[in-house]
């Protein structure tokens, strides 16, 4: 192996090696000690805080003075909102959500999916949702939320099967958890048209969901309305709700070029 070769897998084992720390901060951990760090990826402590200050110094990582954690940092904001402008369906959606969730009042969402996972692209809240944190750039699973089962909805059954396999996890008593019931929660999406989730993901929580199409028709990301049990209260409102998303979705889908015949 010559010098530039291994220069080169030496460089690319550090990359690796600095993402592997940025994936260690999450929602339950958005902040971490340099032990915590080391414990995590099992890299020696000289290691990580070569890679950490080198991270804070190109502004992916912060450190708060008074504690000593890190925090992500400020790049990440600016590269995220890079990637999201560059979205297709984040352009043509961002403000018709935004307007959905001035019109209802609840939380407005969009999503697509990402294999057997769905991952926010926009998220607004009105003044009955009631969430003081940010839905955007989270991943959720699709199998126990309505906007999950609007992305699923365009697929067939086998398809379904093959992406999402044969059993999933629960998350409340109200979970599907095998194919043969998500499939026939599929089966309702198309006749009516949109999805609901009452308690599936989170007790307490209901959400409303609409396939949005591009221009060859396939379904390409959700739209959906969500907050508490009683602020959507889908006993008496679910119609009313539906049609209002159903509107806006299709405001979505002819951004990107969908023909409604």
């Amino acid at each position: 192996m010559d010098a530039t070769s291994r220069v080169g897998g030496a460089g690319t084992q550090s990359v690796e090696r600095a993402l592997s720390l940025l994936t260690h901060f999450t929602d339950e951990h958005p902040e971490r000690r340099i032990a915590e760090l080391v414990e995590l990826t099992g890299l020696g402590q000289s290691t990580v805080s070569r890679l950490v200050s080198a991270l804070e110094s190109l502004g992916y990582l912060a450190r708060d003075e008074r504690s000593g954690l890190h925090r992500l940092g400020p790049r990440l904001v600016g590269l995220a909102g890079i990637a999201l402008n560059q979205s297709p369906v984040h352009r043509a959606a961002r403000q018709v959500a935004q307007n959905l969730a001035h019109e209802t009042g609840l939380g407005a969402n969009v999503a697509e999916r990402q294999g057997d996972q769905m991952f926010y692209l926009c998220h607004f809240e009105g003044p009955r949702a009631g969430r003081n944190f940010t839905l955007t750039g989270r991943l959720a699973p699709l199998h126990a939320t309505a906007m999950g089962k609007a992305l699923l909805s365009g697929l067939k059954d086998d398809e379904v099967e093959k992406v999402m396999g044969t059993a999933y996890p629960a998350y409340t008593t109200h979970t599907a958890t095998t194919l043969k019931a998500l499939c026939a929660a599929l089966d309702e999406v198309r006749t009516r048209g949109y999805a609901t989730e009452v308690e599936e993901l989170a007790l307490g929580r209901a959400c409303l969901a609409v396939p949005v199409r591009d221009r060859s028709g396939g379904v390409v990301a959700a739209l959906s309305v969500s907050g508490s049990l009683s602020a959507m209260d889908l006993g008496t409102r679910e119609r009313e709700l539906a049609g209002q998303v159903i509107e806006f979705a299709d405001e979505i889908s002819t951004g990107l070029g969908y023909l409604h015949y």
